[in-house]
């Protein structure tokens, strides 16, 4: 074999392995649980410096319209894995104790429910116990509306009426006065209002997490035909997501471009400012560090299956060992990616 056709050879063979091995990704639908904001960039940055890729997975990353969604779309099979609402999944579950393909918690990302109360200054609420008698909005579906019940008897709140709108109008109606509080994602909410010209100092904030209401909030979810039949991808995603949100963490600036590449007219200071408090207050939280980053307390846990299952009146209640499969997690070493404590 002469020097030319050996190298047209390895040439032919090397190309061969390079078609087989992209032909041998293993192929995952993501659905976030909202659209591509500042968070979001937990999982697009992963995405966009090719660490699924090199782990053999082939990601595509959807956004979404609320966790309630994103799990029932995993369930259906329309999606393999997402990114929702612990309640949301452990409600689903109760709700569906027949259901073939219930999706199951992965790996946690926000140790706190980034649930919260929030009002104006100028009404008076800066307590819990100051939303006695008050009237408070949200969307029927939203998460800190849900698991108020818990956060009303944590905090002794009694005599609250609801008015429901669309997710848009919240922070509006707030801000003309017609509710006195409302509940929400803090992060969100409070950037809402500043949207519509509030100062953040005139802004109170209850997070359910400071007030007694120790809830998970967003996990990783997958699908047990994904568990069962692939759990090294399982496995390998999670690796992938531990290794871009360790950078994510430690320099939200720079990655709040992957969002921007994904929807070109996000606001990028905005952006940048929800993604960091999104990681202070959920991510990043004194509990993250207590209990390890993408870990659960299963005490903690089967008390918010408790709590959840009273508070949203589910059909059975939760068993919260259906709910988390812990084995697939990186290393302890891989999951050492939280950044330095704020002093």
């Amino acid at each position: 074999m002469n020097k030319r056709h050996f190298l047209k050879t390895t040439a032919a063979l090397a190309a061969a392995a390079a078609f087989g091995s992209a032909h041998a990704q293993t192929a995952i639908k993501f659905q976030l649980d909202w659209r591509f904001e500042g968070p979001a960039a937990l999982f697009l940055q992963p995405a966009a410096k090719g660490y699924f890729k090199a782990a053999g997975l082939d990601v595509t990353i959807d956004s979404g319209n609320g966790s309630g969604g994103t799990v029932t779309r995993v369930a259906s099979g329309t999606y393999d894995m997402g990114f929702a609402d612990m309640a949301a999944l452990m409600e689903f579950h109760a709700n569906n104790p027949d259901a073939p393909n219930k999706p199951v918690a992965v790996m946690m990302v926000y140790n706190n429910t980034p649930a919260a109360v929030l009002a104006l200054k100028k009404s008076g609420i800066a307590k819990p116990a100051d939303l006695s008698g008050k009237k408070l909005g949200a969307p029927v579906f939203d998460a800190g509306r849900k698991a108020f019940p818990i956060f009303q008897k944590a905090n002794a709140v009694s005599n609250v009426a609801w008015t429901s709108m669309d997710p848009p109008l919240r922070e509006t109606m707030l801000v003309r006065g017609d509710i006195d509080a409302i509940t929400g994602f803090s992060f969100t909410s409070l950037l809402n209002l500043e949207a519509r010209g509030v100062k953040a100092e005139d802004v109170v904030i209850l997070p359910y997490a400071d007030h007694g209401v120790k809830l998970y909030g967003n996990v990783i979810i997958a699908s047990p035909k994904l568990i069962k039949d692939n759990p090294a991808a399982v496995k390998a995603f999670l690796s992938a997501f531990a290794k871009g949100a360790k950078e994510v963490m430690a320099n939200p600036a720079a990655a709040i471009e992957t969002v921007k590449a994904r929807d070109g007219i996000i606001n990028v200071a905005l952006e940048t400012r929800r993604l960091q408090l999104a990681v202070d207050s959920v991510v990043a939280s004194p509990d993250a560090r207590k209990e390890g980053f993408g870990q659960v307390n299963p005490g903690r846990l089967s008390l918010m299956a408790s709590q959840v299952s009273d508070a949203y009146g589910t059909k059975t209640r939760i068993d919260p060992k259906l709910v988390w499969n812990g084995s697939m997690l990186p290393s302890v070493a891989e999951l050492n990616v939280l950044p330095p404590a704020k002093k």
